[in-house]
Order: C-alpha cells, then sequence, then structure tokens
C-alpha cells in the first residue's frame, strides 16, 4: 500500500466549483505519470443545504449533519487530510473539524494568510451574502492587520447574482458581470480582490491582483499530502519561502 497522504475533497457545494478544484490539484502537482498524482477522494452530495440560505434565515434545516456525515464518510475511506472547496461552510468549521480526527483545511485562514504573504494592505472580499455575513475574511484579514472592503447593498447584489443565477444554475455570462464588479470594488481603493466563492473562481479571469480562495487550497493541498506543486504564477509563488507539509497543517 502507498505511504502518501491520500486528500480527502468535500464537495458538491457547488459541483462546478468541486470539479475545478479537483482539476487545479491535478494541473499543479509535479507528476511525470498516473501514480505521482495525489490520492484523492471526493463526496459531492448536492443536496447538501445551501450555507448562505441557512446562515440568513431562510431555511432552518442546517448544513452541518450532512457535511459531518459525509466528512466521516471520507475519513472512513482513508482520507488523511480534508479539504472543503466551499467558503461558506467555514461557518461550520468547527463543527465538521470535531467530527473526525484528521486534519481539515481552512480555506479561509489560508486565502487570508496568502493575502498578506503578497503584501496586499486593503482586501475587496468578493463572497457570498453568508460568508460577508458571518465575517469570515474580515475577521482574518483583521487579525493579520490587512484592510478590507465589503461590497456595498447593490455591489453584493450583483455578486450573488453571479454565483447562483450564472455559475450554480449553469449559465453563460457572468463574467462580464464580474469585471463589473471588480472595477467597482477597485475603485474604492481596493489593491486586491479576494473570490472568496469558489463559484467566482470560474469567471475571474486572470487578473493578478486577485486571490483565489480555490487556488491557494489547491496549493495548500497539495503541499499538505507531500507533493510538490508546479505550474502557479510568479506572483503567487512569490507569497511563499518554503512551506512543509506541517506548516500548512498547523495553519488549519
Amino acid at each position: 500500500m502507498s505511504e502518501k497522504k491520500t486528500l480527502g475533497i468535500l464537495g458538491g457545494m457547488g459541483p462546478m466549483a468541486t470539479v475545478y478544484f479537483y482539476r487545479l490539484i491535478t494541473e499543479h502537482t509535479l507528476a511525470t505519470c498516473d501514480a505521482e498524482h495525489l490520492n484523492i477522494l471526493i463526496t459531492s452530495r448536492t443536496d447538501i443545504p445551501d450555507r448562505t440560505n441557512y446562515i440568513m434565515g431562510g431555511i432552518n434545516v442546517s448544513p452541518a449533519p450532512f457535511m459531518c456525515h459525509d466528512i466521516k464518510t471520507l475519513e472512513a475511506m482513508g482520507a488523511d487530510i480534508i479539504a472543503v472547496p466551499c467558503n461558506t461552510a467555514h461557518f461550520f468549521h468547527d463543527e465538521i473539524t470535531a467530527a473526525v480526527s484528521i486534519p481539515v483545511l481552512d480555506i479561509v485562514s489560508i486565502t487570508a494568510d496568502h493575502v498578506k504573504r503578497r503584501g496586499f494592505t486593503r482586501a475587496g472580499i468578493l463572497a457570498t451574502e453568508g460568508t460577508i455575513r458571518i465575517g469570515a475574511y474580515k475577521q482574518q484579514l483583521q487579525r493579520l492587520g490587512v484592510g478590507c472592503v465589503e461590497p456595498d447593498e447593490k455591489t453584493q447584489a450583483k455578486v450573488t447574482e453571479i454565483i447562483y443565477d450564472y455559475v450554480k444554475a449553469g449559465r453563460p455570462g457572468g463574467d462580464a458581470i464580474f469585471k463589473r464588479v471588480a472595477r467597482e470594488m477597485y475603485k474604492r481603493g481596493c489593491d486586491c480582490l479576494i473570490l472568496g466563492c469558489t463559484e467566482l473562481s470560474l469567471v475571474s479571469g486572470g487578473d493578478e491582483n486577485m486571490v483565489d480562495s480555490l487556488e491557494t487550497l489547491a496549493y495548500a493541498s497539495i503541499t499538505a499530502c507531500g507533493s510538490e506543486p508546479c505550474g502557479f504564477s510568479e506572483a503567487f509563488l512569490r507569497a511563499y519561502t518554503k512551506i512543509t507539509q506541517d506548516a500548512v497543517i498547523h495553519q488549519i
């Protein structure tokens, strides 16, 4: 049996973001054959209750028991480390972490740390209403001494439209709205934008001043599993000197 660590991906929130995350890991792992890639287990339960809807009070059925069930399944199947490619799920991080005895990577703290490492000083937060409501990124950035800007009501409505009416609905066209949102946030003095919803990774384009939470989670996942990352941009890699497996896990 292989001794390399197995990554468990708690996916389905949403499915396209899960697919893209798996692709990022595969494309950015240094490998010359199948056997040199990560061992990965993926769950994609798409009927997990909507995280934002629960946080905003629209439903009273918590997503946590569904997520805990699936994360336990991943552990039972042999996962050594868990990645959750959903920022709004951060609200339930303590509950799902307590459900297993293996590390669960924290997408919000990993991404906020990357912002700090890049030297940005005023980050615009683009995320679901749920993630904004719980202050996930705001709290982490303030802890690191990084300023932040949250969208005003009109801009947040556009972000929500991109996430739910375009990406989750499988409709093209969200990238045009995203460009308008980005311009509005930069006008407010942001020197970077955090893609704090994994659906936004699918429409954002290639702006070097955008910090993609799926990209930072992919890097952390590859490194935590003991493999060597490759193919990340020079700007991305400058944020790190040397991150060992233990260092990444200890960020959790």
